[in-house]
């Protein structure tokens, strides 16, 4: 059945939702007290988590694995790669899959694509979760488009408690190195991962080249890959989005696709969708 939008025909009326903002602005703001709290071993840590919560968690978990099904793992593997898509503190996986599901039903469609390009770079990169419209950011109406999570319990739990979670995440992180290591690991961590995970929507579908001609802007951009683990290799997911591999020509390279290629390795990942030469 074809998703269907209740939404009006290019809505005019958006409403600024402070409490995102203020959100928002105050990691942004803490982030900011980097320099007076570096060290290497905190840089490390960013940078390790970054890699954690990103390319496993949000790029191989929330995308490849359960927004696409490109692959399957273990039940309990599988909860476990979501728990630290949670982490990541960019929504719970009902929302996050909805969204991206969505996003590819009705790829730049001015209304039904929460982020779409045809908006402007801005709204794709980051205003469209500081004027939430309700279809994309009100449970009862997002979890049609995840039935498959929202039969999962801990899915559900997962989805409302996501924000709970930074606080187990902030203790550890204090108990390990004090404060250098929570504005490092919790707050410079998340604002470079939210601007790496965000150039998806908004640069990729502006800049770059095209394997593939779609009837989309998607594009492949060699730096926005770089900083997402392959992700920016955007056109090529366009034209097969349920594909695990989203670097396709040889110097495409896809961190993310090392990750899952390893758990096949080990027999941890099965049903791995390959691109069809």
């Amino acid at each position: 059945m074809p998703i269907q939008s209740t939404a009006p025909k290019h809505k005019s009326t958006l409403t600024l939702d402070w409490i995102s903002v203020a959100f928002f602005a105050a990691v942004h703001g803490l982030a900011l007290l980097a320099p007076w709290f570096f060290s290497w071993s905190a840089l490390g840590v960013m940078i390790f988590l970054h890699w954690l919560f990103g390319s496993i968690g949000i790029c191989l978990g929330y995308h490849r694995l359960l927004t696409h099904r490109s692959f399957q793992v273990p039940k309990w593997l599988e909860y476990i790669i979501t728990t630290i898509g949670t982490l990541s503190l960019q929504g719970g996986p009902i929302f996050w899959v909805a969204g991206h599901r969505l996003h590819h039903a009705h790829t730049e469609d001015f209304d039904k694509d929460p982020y779409s390009a045809k908006r402007g770079f801005w709204w794709s990169h980051c205003l469209w979760l500081i004027y939430p419209q309700d279809e994309f950011f009100n449970y009862e109406t997002y979890r049609r488009f995840a039935p498959d999570l929202d039969r999962d319990p801990y899915y559900r739990w997962l989805n409302r408690n996501f924000l709970l979670l930074q606080i187990p995440l902030g203790l550890l992180l204090y108990a390990l190195g004090g404060w250098s290591f929570v504005i490092y690991g919790m707050f410079l961590r998340s604002v470079l991962l939210w601007h790496s995970t965000w150039l998806i929507n908004s640069a990729t579908h502006l800049r770059g080249y095209r394997n593939f001609q779609l009837d989309d802007g998607s594009r492949n951009l060699w730096w926005a890959a770089i900083l997402t683990y392959g992700e920016g290799w955007h056109n090529n997911h366009h034209a097969h989005p349920n594909v695990a591999k989203a670097g396709l020509r040889w110097w495409e390279i896809d961190v993310t696709w090392w990750a899952i290629k390893t758990l096949k390795t080990l027999g941890l990942a099965k049903k791995v969708v390959m691109p069809v030469n």
